[in-house]
């Protein structure tokens, strides 16, 4: 009875600063303030403490621009945890828009929506990220297309790199910079995260997002690690393929790292 009270009372709260910071953030977008890529940050933090996701950094944001961020994707919470970490704005595919409650989120954030199934758009689509790069905007990239159930890397799609090829020539010094990002789900009220509850890390498909929301909303406190690996630089003449490969290792053993303990501290 107490954790659905709990939920109630987390839902009702995050239901009411929704409410306030919302008309703050369209007149933001509709006048393109500064202010519009700060507020969404400040949501997520606030929606982390509350869902009750702690969140541990390692390493650093790179600081140089255009930065695409790179990351292993498990659920929903993903987008909360580096909501929360930096001014990011993230690349979503078009369903993402229709999505109640999330879908709103996601439009108010302006997110980037894709259409991967239809090719005549992938070219204005990926001008779009790379105008966004170049504005000084962050964007956040999930490679592998799709969530996991947390406890590996899928292999990666290395197509979705293509903005930060387009990107280049409005680099400024001709570089974009790639940065390989961890999101690992590690404990559950402080305690390491058995068998039990790594279903409260990933969101596979065959699971309805209420269910897995309620879930970690009753859960109440999980942790969760973020590292910031090392940049990978994309220059004219770079190869596509070799800078997915490379962002897919780091990756991959950032995230093992954590899952069996190295990295915790």
């Amino acid at each position: 009875m107490i954790n659905w009270l709990r939920v109630a009372l987390v839902l009702l709260v995050i239901a009411i600063m929704t409410l306030l910071l919302a008309p703050i953030q369209l007149l933001a977008l509709r006048f393109d303030w500064k202010l519009r890529r700060r507020l969404p940050r400040l949501w997520h933090g606030l929606a982390c403490r509350l869902i009750g996701i702690r969140i541990r950094s390692h390493g650093r944001l790179e600081r140089h621009r255009p930065l695409m961020i790179a990351a292993n994707h498990a659920s929903w919470k993903d987008i909360l945890v580096l909501g929360a970490l930096a001014d990011v704005v993230f690349i979503a595919k078009t369903e993402v828009s229709g999505w109640p409650i999330f879908g709103l989120l996601a439009r108010m954030q302006k997110s980037i929506f894709v259409v991967r199934e239809e090719k005549r758009r992938t070219g204005d689509q990926v001008s779009e990220i790379a105008e966004r790069m170049a504005d000084g905007e962050i964007v956040v990239l999930f490679p592998e297309g799709t969530t996991s159930d947390g406890n590996r890397v899928l292999d990666v799609k290395t197509s979705l790199f293509g903005a930060a090829a387009a990107a280049l020539p409005l680099a400024p010094e001709g570089v974009v910079y790639v940065q390989p990002v961890a999101i690992a789900y590690t404990r559950v009220h402080g305690m390491p995260m058995g068998r039990y509850h790594r279903p409260l890390a990933g969101w596979p498909g065959d699971v309805g997002m209420v269910p897995h929301l309620l879930g970690v909303l009753k859960a109440g406190a999980i942790d969760v690690d973020v590292s910031f690996g090392e940049v990978v630089e994309y220059r004219q003449g770079g190869n596509r393929k070799q800078v997915a490969a490379l962002v897919e290792k780091r990756i991959r053993s950032m995230l093992l790292d954590h899952l069996r303990g190295r990295l915790w501290r």
